[in-house]
């Protein structure tokens, strides 16, 4: 469902799109969701690099919620991407079990799941790699990743 919408910046109208789309947390869906994001922003002309920003960024967004959201369950994860002007703005949601302490799961190297064998950088990547994040979860109401990313002007 794609739906176009004008709104005023500055007195200046100012085009955005907005897409949601959402998937079974299977982890065969982890590339569908990035090159959704991805296939999304084309419009803008965006460099390579960017691209692969954003499908990084969606595609860590994306297992955290397959892996740690709902581990072994099967659950819905939503995705809703938005362009306003040059921003992508991409939302990642589930329903999973949430986060307890968001500032510790979002340090270097912490992972829930050590037995697993995960390097615990999903978040560190999104920060890198995307202008700005916001992590929202509490335990038994899921978490809602918001990330940003401002493409360059193109030449």
């Amino acid at each position: 469902m794609i739906m176009e919408n004008i709104d005023k910046i500055n007195g200046k109208n100012i085009n955005y799109n907005r897409m949601c789309v959402e998937f079974s947390s299977k982890s065969e869906n982890e590339s569908f969701a990035r090159i959704v994001a991805a296939a999304f922003v084309t419009r803008l002309d965006p460099t390579l690099e960017e691209i692969e920003d954003i499908k990084t960024a969606v595609s860590e967004a994306v297992t955290n919620s397959i892996i740690h959201g709902y581990g072994t369950d099967e659950g819905i994860i939503e995705m809703e991407c938005v362009l306003k002007g040059r921003e992508v703005t991409i939302k990642i949601k589930d329903k999973g079990v949430g986060i307890a302490n968001v500032e510790q799961a979002m340090q270097p190297l912490y992972t829930s799941k050590p037995e697993e064998e995960r390097s615990g950088m999903g978040f560190s990547f999104m920060e890198i790699f995307m202008d700005s994040l916001e992590v929202d979860s509490a335990p038994g109401n899921g978490t809602t990743v918001l990330m940003k990313k401002n493409l360059r002007k193109p030449d």
